[in-house]
């Protein structure tokens, strides 16, 4: 069994498409980076990737994308009780009102950037990203100084850029990523000193959360008292607030570059259809690639059709394969949004944000969000801005993680509806 690993960047978001066909299968083994791993896909393999705690993150993850993306301590990488209970100051945070009020500041972020952007050219996904970092980190209620400094820096945007990267571009990354956890470290110290966030806001919450102190140094008795998280710690679950949010700049981009291909679309929309807002949300993040894969390691022997699977084997699950799956989905590789019209979507067949529950596995906490994200995008570029589309290099390679248009879909004169401004 030869490494796959070249060709896994060769073939990119298709890397497992073409490993199912060439085995015939939904599985098939191979090895990357000098490691032994089974690739699967399908509404099966993402119930058994996900649900009933078989597999494990730890381990299970390039360090690249590790350190770029999550980093040590995160709710990631937390399994059993422990994942639980912290993913719930996410979904607490993420959903509800406070849910609603992202989405707002989000819709008033939009306006602002309009205004500001005159007649010149943008690129929507420069655009989008700006405006979700504005959005995001006055939502979490952070100190305007350390807004600034995350918007000046781009570095919420950047560690998307640099999860598909290696060598020195991720390196760099890293050492901003470092200084923004420094930073937030600091914040999240000063806000324990003396409170100044808003309540509920995001930084109120991560500050003042508490979970069991497993060391039993808190108490003479042995039990576990409650203990906050440590400033380090809690800092990069600020972030894993902060930067899945801007990823959605993503999905927006590519909502844009769907209106721009699908003019009808766009009329129906405009026209007031919302329950089309929704199916195009949905098939936005079904066909367009986010990440490619997930990976586990296996917390015991398990069997997956007939196939064995060892305590510790490396499994990866391919998210993009699933999406576009046949068996699932019909026609696959066309923009469909009308496929979703009286569909009962079931929650391990539509997994660009992972499968299983939210409250229980390791579903995104923020895909509630990201959706509404996504429709309030959708609706403000149908009905509230209007802009003219250049002629520009709009592929989208497969080859390119996290993939894009490639010119990041630029319009010009971007402004705001007589029907907006009403």
């Amino acid at each position: 069994m030869g490494d796959s690993s070249l060709r896994f960047v060769r073939d990119g978001y298709l890397f497992g498409t073409r490993g199912f066909r060439a085995a015939g299968s939904d599985r098939f083994r191979t090895r990357l980076l000098g490691r032994s791993v089974l690739v699967i896909r399908g509404a099966d393999a993402a119930r058994f990737f996900y649900e009933g705690g078989r597999f494990s993150r730890a381990g299970a993850m390039p360090r690249s994308v590790l350190k770029v993306l999550q980093d040590v301590g995160s709710v990631q990488s937390l399994e059993g009780d422990a994942h639980r209970r912290r993913k719930e100051l996410f979904i607490g945070l993420l959903s509800g009102p406070s849910g609603e009020a992202l989405v707002d500041r989000f819709r008033d972020e939009v306006r602002r950037a309009v205004a500001d952007s005159g007649s010149a050219e943008v690129v929507m996904l420069d655009l989008f990203h700006d405006v979700l970092t504005r959005a995001v980190t006055t939502w979490a209620g952070l100190p305007e100084s350390v807004s600034a400094d995350l918007r000046r820096s781009g570095v919420l945007a950047e560690m998307v850029e640099a999860a598909g990267m290696v060598g020195p571009g991720n390196w760099a990354v890293r050492w901003r990523r470092s200084a923004a956890e420094r930073m937030l470290a600091e914040t999240v110290a000063r806000e324990r000193a003396t409170p100044r966030a808003p309540d509920g806001s995001a930084l109120a919450v991560v500050a003042a959360y508490t979970e069991p102190d497993e060391s039993g140094s808190s108490g003479s008795s042995g039990s576990s008292d409650e203990a906050p998280l440590p400033p380090g710690v809690a800092a990069v679950e600020l972030l894993n607030l902060l930067r899945p949010t801007v990823a959605i700049g993503r999905f927006l981009t590519f909502a844009a570059l769907a209106l721009h291909r699908h003019p009808g679309w766009r009329d129906d929309l405009a026209a007031g259809d919302d329950i089309g807002v929704r199916w195009f949300a949905q098939e936005v993040r079904r066909f367009y690639p986010f990440f490619p894969v997930i990976g586990g390691r296996a917390t015991r022997d398990l069997e997956w059709q007939g196939e064995r699977v060892r305590t510790g084997d490396w499994v990866l699950l391919d998210l993009y394969g699933t999406t576009h799956d046949p068996a699932i989905w019909e026609q696959p590789d066309r923009f469909l949004p009308q496929r979703f019209d009286g569909l009962v979507v079931e929650p391990n067949t539509l997994i660009p944000q992972g499968g299983g529950s939210i409250h229980a596995d390791h579903r995104c906490p923020g895909e509630p969000v990201t959706i509404d994200l996504l429709e309030e995008g959708i609706r403000m570029l149908t009905r509230e801005l209007q802009y003219e589309v250049p002629e520009q290099d709009l592929r989208v390679s497969l080859r390119t993680f996290p993939a894009r248009p490639e010119s990041g879909f630029v319009v010009r004169g971007l402004r705001e509806t007589q029907r907006a401004v009403a």
